[in-house]
């Protein structure tokens, strides 16, 4: 059976997901961010079922402004078992205005093409 992680939440500052497919111990996890080990990740057995559960505290050191993506993998095959991104700034804020402003430009296509509609079928 194949090991998954999912994700169940993220608050205060920690990624929390919950690991199918166990059986017996779970995985030795690592999670990296640019390369670099991220120091914290703890797996431990959920309250009221069979499951266990990851905890991946967010080092305020490594929230920046842009997109910041964090790896989580299992430390003996090596495997992806999933990841998260956080986004923030003024990169983003740009990138948005811009989004925006094309979204703005279909919107007015289409009201004319509705309108043109309209008239000809009057």
């Amino acid at each position: 059976m194949t090991v998954t992680l999912t994700k169940t939440r993220m608050i205060a500052g920690i990624w929390e997901g919950i690991f199918t497919g166990i059986i017996g111990a779970p995985p030795q996890i690592a999670v990296t961010h640019r390369g670099e080990q991220v120091d914290g990740p703890l797996v431990k057995k959920a309250a009221q079922s069979d499951d266990w559960v990851l905890h991946v505290p967010i080092p305020a050191n490594l929230l920046a402004d842009g997109v910041q993506t964090f790896v989580i993998s299992d430390v003996e095959t090596g495997e992806t078992l999933n990841s998260f991104t956080l986004l923030a700034g003024d990169a983003l804020a740009e990138d948005i205005r811009e989004e925006m402003a094309l979204l703005r430009e279909e919107l007015d296509m289409l009201k004319s093409a509705f309108r043109r509609h309209c008239v000809e079928t009057t």
